[in-house]
């Protein structure tokens, strides 16, 4: 009974401790980078950390399994692409990587909006509508931030931790409890060219090339 009434004491008073700070967060949208570390339950690391970029609430990610391209997501397009350097080329990202779902410029007082946002621009559908509970302050990597219950239709929950100062995530634990956190964040300016397509890369359809390929002397039916 005490901690329920601890908890509710504490989302009352939430909205008056991000209320200024969130406003802060959307007018001058911090610029920076960081590093996103994958870790499992027990906070083992899990291979290379990717490089994140952010600005004007877009956000750049490189992984390292991917050295020939990287990611691009824009929140007020509710845009997620992948650029291909060396062949010149973009497409949509889609569900290549939960990162560019995770990791995008959110509103502090309801981050739950730009998340499903960007899970609908992944094309995930039947996750009903997603609900953001504040759960508590906490301390991330020496920087405070607001701990969120993220529930969605389906019964699954996961966890996300947001700076209320810079409008962003810095920690992520997944249902099955995987976490993703950033790690050496350091306000700086970030080039714009960051977050920008080149204007000679084409946009790559792959279902408008298989429709082609389907209508070229490659594609043959079966027998029957």
């Amino acid at each position: 009974m005490r901690r329920k009434i601890l908890r509710q004491a504490f989302a009352i008073t939430y909205l008056a401790l991000v209320g200024s700070a969130g406003a802060l967060a959307q007018s001058s949208s911090p610029s920076f980078s960081a590093d996103i570390a994958s870790r499992d339950a027990g906070g083992a690391l899990l291979g290379a950390t990717a490089k994140l970029h952010v600005a004007n609430h877009k956000a750049r990610i490189e992984l390292p399994g991917a050295a020939d391209g990287f990611f691009i997501s824009d929140t007020d397009a509710g845009t997620a692409l992948f650029v291909r350097s060396t062949q010149r080329l973009y497409l949509d990202a889609r569900q290549s990587t939960p990162l560019t779902r995770i990791f995008v410029w959110v509103d502090p007082r309801d981050p739950c909006r730009q998340w499903q946002a960007a899970a609908a621009t992944a094309g995930m559908v039947g996750t009903g509508e997603w609900r953001c509970e504040p759960v508590e302050r906490a301390i991330v990597n020496e920087h405070q931030v607001i701990e969120y219950r993220v529930s969605m239709s389906d019964g699954q929950s996961s966890y996300g931790w947001v700076d209320s100062m810079i409008g962003f995530p810095v920690k992520w634990r997944a249902a099955d409890g995987n976490l993703f956190v950033l790690e050496n964040i350091l306000l700086d300016a970030q080039p714009a060219n960051l977050f920008s397509v080149p204007p000679d890369y084409r946009k790559l359809d792959p279902q408008a090339l298989l429709e082609r390929i389907k209508h070229s002397d490659v594609w043959a039916d079966s027998p029957k």
